[in-house]
Formats: structure tokens, sequence, C-alpha cells
């Protein structure tokens, strides 16, 4: 899916929402499978809150579609979703259509897009693929469900807010290598964000792209993000900072990794980025990209942590985009 210093694989090695919505920190327990049922902090007040409970639903619906790689007549199913439950958030939802070049000929793909206006033109980007890797069996519920899930869960959230910046959630089609991540020389991955950001550089919009973040297998059980190294660093300095100020040190690590996803087509055109992934999945990593990545090994817990953390990072990515001349957010201590 993913290369590393050219080994095929996928890696190597809130602030409050105040300035949303009022409302108080506080405890928002959640309980039962779908939750995850574990001891964590308290996150943000409850109306800023990604429902963990919703989180697990969405991937659940998207397992039961069952593969779902690009191209495919399930992947349709998906689409329709994915963009009935944007619609329901009151979100403004368009489709970028494309048909890419892949080493099994032509593949036609989509990406989705929800709009929230923002006080201000410029956007900040929040995203996640949704295809499935092409292996008979394979549902993806963490590689592609859990990143929808979450795109979807902030999109809910936030979409009863007025952003300072304009926000699209974006649903990347084409994450997953349709042979092997090094074919075409490195080209067979990603092509979903490849498109969108030259799609955007050519129509002149990607001078409104500020930021971006990518949300990829964030739904693990036993969760364990490192700080990504081909990422901004004061855009996961900001994230850091806000997940260790609620609590959630344990969650995000402060050792690093290099990831090539779908961030970089956007790194590459100068946007400010970060991806938040956990590349440690099952002992010594086994589930990835087989087919024991099942519903069973996620937990909607993990989703909402990481969805509370990037809603309450908001405002100082906000702040950050508003005084760019400004100093760095500081890191957080180790």
């Amino acid at each position: 899916m993913l290369s590393i210093f050219g080994v095929n694989r996928k890696t190597a090695s809130t602030l409050f929402l105040f300035v949303f919505l009022a409302v108080p920190f506080g405890c928002h327990a959640q309980s039962g499978d779908a939750a995850g049922d574990r001891n964590t902090p308290s996150t943000v007040g409850k109306e800023t809150e990604v429902d963990a409970a919703r989180a697990y639903d969405h991937v659940k619906k998207l397992v039961a579609i069952g593969p779902h790689p690009s191209g495919s007549e399930a992947i349709k199913k998906a689409q329709q979703y994915l963009e009935n439950e944007l619609t329901t958030y009151g979100l403004k939802v368009s489709e970028d259509s494309f048909v890419a070049e892949t080493p099994r000929g032509t593949v036609p793909m989509k990406n989705i897009i929800a709009e929230l206006r923002g006080e201000k033109p410029g956007i900040v980007m929040i995203t996640g693929h949704y295809d499935t890797k092409l292996q008979a069996g394979f549902v993806g519920a963490n590689d592609g469900g859990s990143s929808a899930a979450a795109v979807l869960e902030t999109a809910r959230v936030l979409a009863r807010t007025k952003p300072e910046y304009t926000i699209w959630f974006v649903l990347f089609d084409g994450e997953e290598a349709v042979v092997d991540w090094s074919a075409m020389d490195g080209r067979d991955n990603t092509y979903g964000s490849r498109h969108l950001a030259s799609k955007l550089k050519a129509d002149g919009t990607l001078n409104r792209v500020k930021a971006l973040v990518l949300f990829d297998m964030i739904g693990d059980k036993d969760l364990d993000i490192k700080r990504e190294g081909e990422s901004t660093s004061w855009m996961v300095d900001a994230i850091w900072k806000t997940a260790h100020g609620l609590g959630f040190q344990k969650y995000f690590l402060n050792s690093e990794q290099y990831i090539s996803d779908d961030h970089l087509p956007f790194r590459d055109a100068g946007v400010p980025v970060v991806d938040l992934i956990d590349f440690n999945y099952g002992p010594h990593h086994s589930y990835w990209h087989t087919n024991l990545d099942t519903l069973d090994k996620i937990s909607g817990q993990s989703i909402k942590i990481v969805g509370d953390v990037v809603i309450g990072a908001l405002p100082e990515v906000f702040k950050r985009l508003s005084n760019p001349s400004g100093p760095s957010t500081k890191p957080v201590a180790p």
C-alpha cells in the first residue's frame, strides 16, 4: 500500500472548540463493544465530540458491503452510503470523478467532497480513503473503513459549527495499489489524492488550500500513533500538543515513522499536512493487508479519540494559518 525508504510496505522506522460552540469540558463515556469499553480521559464537550458508537456503525455498514476496491460494483454502494450520510449533515456534497491509468488498464474512480463554509475562503481539508485493497475477501475494516468513519464523524460534529476557515471533508478513492505499491515506478497508488491535487492546482483552487489532515488506519483496538516524519512539523506539533493536553499520550507517541500516503501529493504541492496513522496493526503487524482486517479488530473508541483530537486541534491550526509568521507550535515533551 505505502512505501518506506523503498521497502514495499506502508511505513517504517484540543484545544477546546470554544471558538465554535460554547460548551464546557465534560465526560462523555461510551460503553459496549462499539465504543471499546476503555478507561480514557475526558475529551471535549459533548456537543463537539465524535460518537464512538456512530463511528463503529459506519465501519460495520461499510464492511457489510464486502470488498469494495476501486472500479468495482460494490464501491458504488459505498459511495452512495458516504454521500447520503454527508448530505444528511447539511453539507454541500460534490463528486470528483475521473479515470485512472493503472497496471490493469483504466479504472473509474471517484473522490467525494463535502463542504462546510467558514468565515474565510481558505480551505482546511479533513481526509481519508474509503476504497479497499483489490484482494479476494478483503473487507478493510481498519484500512479504509476506519478512515472513512472518522471523516464522516468529524463532518457530522463540525457541520453544527461555523468554523473560521472553510472545511472540505474529502474521501479519497484509489489509495490502494491495483497491483503493487511500487508498480508503474511507484505510481500504482494514491490515485485519488494525486488526481485531486493536480486538478486543484490546474484550476487555481489549490491556492486556497491551507492545510490537510489525513486519517488512515486509526480504528485499531490497540491504538498507537507515531509522529509521521513526512508531515509538516508544526501540524504534527499542534495535533500532539492537543492529544497530550487531553491525556491521550498513551495513544499519540513521540517516536517517529515515515509514511507514503495520501498526504504526500498535497505536501509536494506546498500544503501543510499531517498523516495520522497507526501502522502497528495486530501482533507483528499481522492484520495489515490480510483478510484478518475485520470488524472485530477495531474499536469505535479509537476512532473517537483521533477524531476528538483533530477537532480539538483545529483552533490552534486556524490560529497558525492566520498568523503564519508567528512562532511555531512547541512540540510536546517526550
